[in-house]
């Protein structure tokens, strides 16, 4: 199947590598991370395949590069949203706008960009690497500056700090996927906004409310931990 990406003509000499990711991020936001090649990249941007493997290995090096554009992407769809957001206020107030921004600029950008969005999430862990790249992405490190926001300005308890932010994401990153690919893909847009509001507040009231204490604790983790639900072993990685 064809690729419409238009071709890159004039390029910077020496710069055939960005040209060949912004083209492979270009590739990904037509039709998903299964839409980038090398030889795609390549023509894109005019240059033989070969010219574009001397910067490129492989496709998966390619397709980390289409990644790291697209989370660029989000984060500066993320950025628009926090300079819309009024910044007088309380600073339990400022932190909550914020929240509500960072989640809103990830949905805006799950639902404008459902290619882009696909390809943020690609892949595993690069070789040699001990922390997964998403850990440092430009959108996970502003969902976290967020919640410190909040911390500090004691809204969000200390005690209810750690691992918040896989909270929220795991919240919002499941909307995101039944926005873009569920069943509220097909809902009216009333039914639409009072799911994002509601889950919004959920998320909001979660992290400030009082932590669950005593028998409803206990309860909790042990259907947990009684239901044997863990992560499946990966097995060799593949490199």
């Amino acid at each position: 199947m064809g690729s419409s990406v238009s071709v890159r003509s004039g390029y910077h000499h020496g710069d055939l590598r960005n040209a060949l990711s912004r083209a492979a991020a270009d590739l990904a936001r037509e039709g998903g991370p299964g839409a980038v090649t090398v030889r795609a990249a390549a023509r894109a941007v005019g240059v033989t395949p070969t010219a574009a493997y001397r910067h490129f290995a492989g496709h998966e090096e390619l397709l980390d590069a289409a990644k790291e554009q697209a989370m660029a992407r989000m984060a500066a769809v993320m950025d628009a949203e926090l300079a819309r957001s009024p910044d007088q206020g309380d600073p339990v107030r400022r932190g909550l706008r914020h929240l509500a921004a960072v989640g809103l600029g990830y949905l805006n950008f799950a639902v404008a960009e459902p290619g882009l969005f696909r390809t943020c999430f690609v892949g595993g862990m690069p070789a040699g690497s001990t922390v997964h790249p998403v850990w440092t992405s430009e959108p996970f490190v502003r969902a976290i500056a967020v919640l410190d926001e909040l911390a500090e300005a004691g809204y969000l308890p200390a005690e209810r700090r750690p691992m918040a932010e896989l909270a929220i994401w795991s919240s919002v990153h499941g909307l995101a996927m039944l926005l873009n690919e569920g069943p509220m893909r097909h809902a009216g847009p009333e039914i639409q906004r009072q799911a994002i509001e509601r889950t919004f507040e959920v998320i909001a009231v979660g992290l400030g409310g009082s932590p669950l204490t005593g028998e409803l604790r206990a309860d909790l983790l042990e259907m947990i931990r009684r239901s044997g639900l863990s992560a499946p072993d990966p097995g060799p990685s593949a490199g």
